[in-house]
């Protein structure tokens, strides 16, 4: 294989690529969200600058995926921090279990997002909506929402899930000295909501020590939504260099 063709692919193995080229569109994506106020030293001893958290909220996003373009069926969890960047508001994705290899890859060498393995699962239990998140069959999260208690707007569920997304991506050259410390940016488009609800909700968090969702303690629920969408998701751009000089 000559040096044009390497070009050409997208990811290692290269005789079978870990993830496709093919430009993502969700269908029929179902999100369960919860957001909660949590402790602001806790908050501020991870939140990286120059993001700044907003009312110390956190939210943790339950994400039923069943036809996702190029990766099939997956489900993944999400520990999500409402910030401003330079004024502007937007989400700071922390950390993201996910339980296809698929698209962790895709979702770490491609789109910066902080992917690791783990069990999600996210099913309706009689009239509850439940997301469940568990890694080496240890219980970390576990959620019960009343299922679609009172009708969302339309456009505010579409506010709600195409707030601009923050990433961190970092790379270490073969020495681990840092290669790329950046903040990246990116925000969903092209968004068909097909059902949107307000309902009560319950999230409990249990320590594990690697997957420590719970060092940003629940403390209030501050509301709680079920959207189902379709949309695409855009490639990240760079806002913030940590390794250019001041």
């Amino acid at each position: 294989m000559n040096k044009s063709d390497l070009l050409e692919q997208v990811t290692t193995p290269i005789d079978s690529p870990a993830f496709a080229a093919a430009k993502v569109r969700f269908h029929n994506r179902d999100f369960m969200n919860i957001t909660y106020r949590t402790d602001h030293e806790a908050l501020m001893n991870i939140l990286p600058e120059p993001l700044e958290p907003i009312d110390d909220l956190v939210k943790f996003e339950f994400i039923n995926m069943p036809d996702s373009d190029g990766l099939g069926a997956y489900a993944e969890i999400g520990q999500v921090i409402p910030v401003t960047f330079n004024g502007k508001e937007g989400e700071f994705y922390l950390s993201m279990y996910v339980n296809s290899p698929e698209a962790i890859a895709s979702g770490r060498e491609v789109a910066a997002f902080p992917k690791k393995l783990a069990d999600t699962s996210i099913y309706l239990d009689n009239d509850v909506l439940v997301g469940k998140l568990s890694y080496s069959q240890l219980p970390v999260a576990v959620a019960t929402m009343g299922y679609n208690y009172y009708p969302l707007d339309f456009e505010a569920a579409k506010a709600e899930i195409t707030k601009p997304s923050y990433r961190l991506n970092i790379m270490r050259n073969y020495d681990y000295s840092p290669r790329i410390l950046e903040l990246t940016e990116s925000t969903i488009t092209d968004v068909q909501i097909k059902g949107a609800w307000d309902s009560p909700a319950k999230l409990q968090l249990f320590e594990h020590v690697m997957a420590p969702v719970a060092d940003l303690p629940v403390r209030e629920i501050v509301k709680a939504q079920h959207i189902i969408a379709d949309l695409t998701l855009p490639q990240p751009h760079k806002v913030y260099d940590y390794l250019a000089e001041d």
